[in-house]
């Protein structure tokens, strides 16, 4: 019997501890904006709401392949930011704030980083200096959000255009 149990303590450990490692490490702005001091990184954004139905199944699908969770927590500092959080941001010598419209509302900061096009779920991908590289609209598969996320988590735009990329690129989601 003390056996079973012990086996079976066993299992759920491990069990727990994959569910853990198939996450991504998602961290706030101002965690972010630390963490770039110590170690500079690109940063990916998921810009989300709590009403967005595609955002919940981006996170139940895409951000939960371990593909992409691996290739996100290496390479990029992975942030998740509520488009209509009511939270101030203070970025670059500006404070951005919740601006009540209609119902809801929107934040200036994920209205700043999408140029005044919010749609849901958006991601922002940035360099390592907290610059915009590009921003993408809309639920991506994992096997589409491999290319992206290497495309630029591994400098290829700097030298390669997106067609030839794609066309060469061995993804390792099938």
């Amino acid at each position: 019997m003390k056996k079973n149990i012990g086996i079976l303590l066993v299992l759920i450990f491990v069990v727990l501890g994959n569910v853990n490692a198939q996450k991504v490490n998602w961290m706030s702005w101002e965690d972010m904006l630390k963490k770039q001091k110590v170690e500079k990184r690109k940063i990916i954004i998921d810009l989300y709401t709590d009403w967005c139905g595609w955002c919940k199944r981006m996170d139940k699908t895409t951000f939960r392949n371990p593909v992409i969770v691996d290739y996100i927590n290496k390479k990029y500092y992975a942030v998740k930011f509520n488009a209509e959080q009511h939270e101030d941001v203070i970025f670059d010598g500006n404070v951005f704030k919740f601006v009540p419209q209609g119902r809801r509302g929107y934040h200036e900061f994920a209205a700043a980083l999408t140029q005044n096009n919010l749609s849901y779920p958006t991601y922002v991908f940035m360099t390592s200096d907290v610059q915009i590289l590009q921003v993408f609209a809309g639920y991506q598969q994992a096997r589409e959000f491999e290319y992206i996320l290497n495309f630029f988590g591994d400098d290829i735009y700097k030298e390669t255009k997106w067609g030839k990329f794609e066309k060469d690129f061995k993804p390792k989601i099938k």
